[in-house]
């Protein structure tokens, strides 16, 4: 079957689904969503300060003019900022997540896989240790920006090498680039593991902090700001999705139906690179929600991109406030690191998942 009829083939069993399969779709996606907002209203319920039923009326409807003391400050100010900044990191990392399965038709691949994440945080681990004392040469209202500023440059920087790098080596391969990957993976993790060792206990402490994941920075300008980012990269990420679907069929596959493998990958790859550069740079490193949420999402609606990329996002959303919730509220007056209960709640998911895809293949 060439090319051409597999994907007009795909397009009219598509086309010919039952009514209630698109039922089906439209139901989960809505439940998804309904799921989300009631999980935002009852982990602003949990917390180290009790929330009332009346601290959720705005201050000008109670006849206020500021919230400066009392639970309803906590709830607007703090944190309300934190779980939608939760929900917004947790789509930009399931959205980034889809992107990179669909581009390497590979279930298991994963932002951090190809040395993106990676590279956010050896920069990061580099600006901790190694440019500290450097600080006084910044202004002080610069300070606060030195840190996020470097991990994103770092994303970056591992955006351009690995396309570069994989060019040069292997050019036009998305295997290639993949490999390529794996090994600028390895080189920032040593390079992590380096400033590690040099670092001084305060700086152990806040590397080792860091490199966990942490949500404690939230503010309602930090979440208009990646608001607007992740509703570009959504954007941007769907105008791909047709693209991606062809490349499902093959490198070869793709090419004959007119899609331009090298530029889809730079898109792609960029467009990660962004999403996750702008997620590692405030919160450190996250594991797992780019990896689980996709799936999640295909075991919901299929495999089509146009769906799934829209529900990994609010999929990766509820897992992250999920794990968020659970990271502030254990150890009151105390905060475990998020990215230790995303891995806890991330790898018995995707165990549960590989054996469900192994059932039904009929490996075990």
């Amino acid at each position: 079957m060439s090319a051409v009829h597999a994907l007009s083939w795909a397009g009219r069993r598509d086309a010919s689904s039952s009514a209630w399969s698109r039922q089906q779709r439209w139901l989960a996606g809505a439940a998804i969503a309904a799921l989300l907002v009631l999980a935002i209203v009852l982990a602003a319920q949990f917390g180290a300060v009790r929330v009332q039923a009346a601290d959720w009326w705005p201050a000008w409807l109670r006849g206020e003019t500021t919230r400066t003391s009392g639970s309803a400050h906590v709830l607007w100010q703090i944190r309300l900022p934190r779980l939608l900044f939760a929900v917004l990191i947790g789509a930009a990392l399931g959205v980034s997540g889809a992107l990179t399965q669909g581009l390497f038709r590979n279930p298991l691949a994963d932002p951090s896989m190809i040395g993106i994440t990676a590279g956010a945080a050896c920069a990061a681990a580099l600006t901790i240790v190694v440019f500290a004392s450097s600080n006084h040469v910044l202004p002080i209202a610069w300070r606060p920006w030195a840190l996020p500023a470097a991990a994103f440059c770092g994303a970056l920087a591992v955006c351009f090498a690995l396309d570069g790098i994989a060019r040069w080596i292997t050019p036009g391969s998305i295997t290639g680039l993949l490999l390529t990957g794996v090994a600028l993976n390895a080189i920032a993790a040593a390079v992590i593991g380096l400033c590690t060792y040099l670092a001084s206990d305060e700086q152990l402490r806040s590397l080792s902090f860091w490199t966990l994941g942490s949500l404690a920075g939230a503010g309602w300008w930090l979440v208009a700001g990646l608001a607007v980012l992740l509703a570009v990269g959504t954007w941007r990420a769907l105008r791909l999705a047709r693209a991606l679907n062809a490349l499902a069929l093959g490198e070869a596959a793709a090419g004959h139906v007119g899609i331009d493998v090298a530029v889809l990958r730079t898109r792609c790859v960029i467009l990660v690179a962004l999403l996750v550069g702008c997620a590692v740079a405030w919160c450190g490193m996250i594991t797992f929600i780019g990896l689980v949420a996709p799936h999640l999402a295909r075991m919901l609606i299929g495999a089509d991109q146009r769906r799934v990329l829209p529900l990994a996002a609010a999929v990766g959303g509820a897992l992250l406030l999920l794990a968020d919730t659970l990271a502030r509220t254990l150890a009151i007056p105390a905060e475990i690191p998020v990215g230790i209960f995303t891995a806890l709640i991330g790898g018995p998911v995707f165990l549960l998942m590989l054996y469900g895809v192994m059932r039904r293949r009929g490996g075990v």
